[in-house]
């Protein structure tokens, strides 16, 4: 990877001889100050958590991280493995959950484009949510029509929240942190993550199912889905 991103990538569209995506033709480079790293990310961080719509953001992608990676991508096979089914034919399923993740995060980056990101990202952690819901009723010892349509569904929805999200963190807390501050936000999505993978486990070793970590995680989709409608898509 390390030649190909030396090769292809840059480290500005001036870089590339073009201009931002978006940007109209009087845009001008800023000038660059250099300033340490660590310092311009705690610096950002202070910052963004004096705006109400940092908090949002970084609370709808704790969910979305707590519903993807930490849930599904830990829990699935063993939970599928919980009713009867082969622990090849569920990770199999989870593959799949992978391809038509690409496929849902180019589609969602298309919507972005087009689409108030706050509807799409309401649309995302419902629908999310309502299939938490189901989870526990459409897995078999075999692979049926509703175990697929869930695994197709959940891998469009997997990454979408992200190109939505990525938006209204330049949107809200303006282009020259709005990536920096994605970057935490972020780090709400991992912490997210592992909160999940343990709690889930904690779960089923004491109620014996996966069920309830499912439903627990559906309702705060849907909660989530209230409050991404909350942002205000302007600076603040």
């Amino acid at each position: 990877m390390v030649p190909l991103i030396a090769i292809f990538l840059k480290e500005r569209p001036s870089s590339a001889g073009v201009k931002p995506y978006g940007a109209d033709e009087s845009w001008q480079e800023p000038i660059q100050i250099k300033r340490n790293a660590a310092s311009e990310a705690i610096d950002s961080l202070i910052q963004a958590s004096k705006v109400k719509n940092f908090w949002y953001l970084a609370g709808s992608f704790f969910v979305c991280g707590l519903s993807t990676s930490g849930l599904i991508g830990t829990h699935f096979i063993p939970a599928a493995h919980d009713h009867g089914m082969a622990q090849v034919t569920a990770a199999s399923l989870l593959a799949m959950v992978g391809v038509f993740d690409v496929i849902g995060t180019l589609f969602s980056g298309w919507l972005t484009d087009r689409i108030d990101p706050r509807k799409l990202l309401f649309f995302y952690y419902f629908l999310r949510g309502l299939s938490l819901f189901l989870l526990p009723s459409i897995l078999f010892s075999d692979i049926k029509v509703s175990t697929l349509v869930f695994v197709i569904f959940y891998g469009l929805d997997w990454v979408a929240t992200v190109p939505p999200t990525i938006m209204l963190c330049r949107q809200v807390l303006g282009p020259e942190r709005g990536t920096v501050v994605y970057g935490w936000v972020f780090a709400a999505h991992q912490i997210g993550g592992g909160i999940a993978a343990l709690g889930a486990a904690i779960v089923r070793e004491n109620m014996g199912s996966y069920a309830a970590a499912f439903y627990v995680s559906g309702i705060m989709c849907v909660i989530t889905s209230y409050f991404v409608l909350q942002i205000k898509a302007t600076k603040e």
